[in-house]
């Protein structure tokens, strides 16, 4: 070993040798080989400082995510993840072992041992095996979803108005159908008073937010929206002292990228209005991983990444971990990665000028040190990856050329009687698994217009007085400061039950 090597392997020897609890991530490869005694390991505590899992398709990051997340359930941890491909759902079922993953993990100082974890499998709506997970359109709020429907500035700015009306009238919005009913009644004669009296909101733009809605209804989406809404406090299970892994199938994730990235921004957002401040913690509470980030930032408005942002920025006071997972950390805004402070970068794969400016790009985002950051990046084999943490005093780690780690269960997807075994078992199905069709806006409306309008009496003259005039109050209305002050009240109200994305804050059962 020459001494530069030695140099190295000292420096990830000490910059890796914590106290607390960790996760083990791997051996350094020193000279292209594994050694044992330069073990790549994440402190558990700082894993609510966010992190970024990258790579080109093929390099790893899929078994990357699956043996972080099975030794965040062996620590007790919950974890949520998105399973795209459907490679994940070998979390609940033992690997079987083999002469040549122990002869892997062996190089690493490892050992196999199969492991068997605590799992829920969810899907969208019930679009899949899982449990479903749904929200009402009026938890999901106007922002999120004025993304889904692709809606220009000025028109997520009146989905916000209509959301306040029904705020304000007391319309609960399950599904599209009671979004839909609102927005018809405040195109109606009926309603034309309560449009005015909006401000903002033109009809035609009204009628361009309904359409949405109803090509949505077309292509299958509404069934995502709806009742039993789903209880994000449900991620925080533990059982027998292992964490429950809870994976939501993405299976049609290709064919409507921006309804699933937003969602998932949903859940993220409504743990983050429910959970409470909890400060530097030994463990995390939960780690939600991000798969396909880059989804959430496709032609985001401002306004939405600024949210996305406050978010990532504030989670960590209450005890979640976010890992976002994509190919590039160009995917991602400068203002995001700032906050990802431990990487796990998979090889970069350099075919074109753009792909060797991105690899500069990337190659910036890492400390300096001894590890040629370019020629491990550009060579680093499957199972492979270049890593930096921040320690346990919060300084980012020696950037290590990593053999990464292998997990306890099985590595793609689990048998179709494990996972028969697995939905039969669930916690969760009996409370989520039937839809519930109640009284909400649609059917209010609707008993209102059929309500016969009842002929109000003329009042009879009032006799002349000879006394001279009374000197009458202002009435309300006619009071500008008054209505300033109920205005300025309504907002502060709205605000008190809508979060960063307009989501509804949650009313605890």
């Amino acid at each position: 070993m020459t001494q530069e090597s030695n140099t190295l392997l000292t420096s990830l020897v000490e910059g890796y040798a914590f106290e607390s609890a960790c996760l083990e991530l791997g051996a350094a490869l020193i000279d292209g080989k594994p050694e044992p005694t330069a073990q790549v390991r994440l402190p558990l505590k700082m894993l609510n400082r966010h992190g970024l899992i990258a790579g080109a398709t093929g390099t790893g990051k899929t078994v990357t995510l699956q043996t972080m997340a099975e030794q965040l359930s062996v620590a007790g941890v919950p974890v949520f993840l998105a399973d795209v491909k459907g490679d994940l759902t070998g979390l609940a079922q033992p690997a079987e072992p083999s002469d040549k993953l122990t002869a892997r993990l062996a190089e690493l100082g490892h050992e196999f041992t199969a492991r068997t974890n605590p799992v829920e499998f969810l899907s969208l709506g019930g679009k899949g095996e899982g449990v479903p997970v749904r929200a009402s359109v009026d938890a999901f709020g106007p922002i999120l979803l004025a993304r889904v429907l692709e809606l220009n500035e000025t028109q997520e700015e009146c989905l916000q108005l209509i959301f306040h009306y029904a705020d304000s009238n007391k319309l609960p919005l399950d599904d599209l159908s009671d979004l839909k009913a609102v927005i018809s009644f405040l195109l109606s004669d009926d309603g034309a008073q309560a449009l005015a009296g909006l401000g903002g909101v033109s009809s035609s733009t009204a009628s361009v937010i309904q359409r949405g809605i109803t090509i949505m209804q077309t292509q299958g989406l509404d069934q995502f929206f709806g009742q039993p809404e789903f209880d994000t406090a449900d991620f925080l299970q533990v059982r027998d002292g292992a964490g429950v892994i809870s994976i939501l199938e993405l299976p049609s994730v290709s064919s409507q990228p921006m309804l699933f990235s937003t969602f998932l921004m949903w859940l993220l957002a409504d743990l983050f209005e429910d959970l409470p401040e909890a400060g530097d913690l030994d463990k995390p509470k939960l780690v939600f991983f991000l798969d396909e980030a880059h989804l959430l930032f496709k032609d985001a408005t401002k306004a939405f990444t600024d949210a996305i942002i406050s978010t990532v920025r504030l989670i960590r006071s209450k005890g979640v971990g976010l890992f976002f997972i994509t190919q590039s950390p160009t995917d991602l805004p400068d203002e995001v990665l700032g906050q990802l402070g431990n990487r796990i970068q998979h090889a970069v794969r350099v075919f074109t000028a753009k792909d060797q400016s991105a690899l500069k790009q990337i190659i910036k985002t890492f400390p300096s040190g001894e590890l040629d950051l370019q020629e491990a990046l550009t060579q680093a084999g499957v199972g492979e990856a270049v890593v930096t943490v921040l320690g346990e005093k919060g300084a980012p780690t020696p950037v290590a050329w990593t053999k990464m780690s292998s997990p306890g269960s099985t590595i793609g997807p689990a048998s179709p009687e494990r996972m028969a075994q697995v939905r039969g078992s669930s916690t969760l199905a009996a409370e989520y698994s039937a839809a519930v069709d109640r009284d909400s806006a649609r059917e209010m409306l609707e008993a209102r217009a059929a309500q016969p309008v009842q002929a109000v009496p003329e009042a009879a003259p009032e006799p002349r007085r000879e006394s001279a005039p009374r000197q009458s109050r202002p009435r309300q209305e006619e009071n500008p400061m008054m209505d300033m002050a109920m205005d300025a009240a309504k907002v502060i109200g709205r605000e008190l039950i809508r979060g960063f994305f307009g989501n509804r804050k949650r009313r605890r059962r």
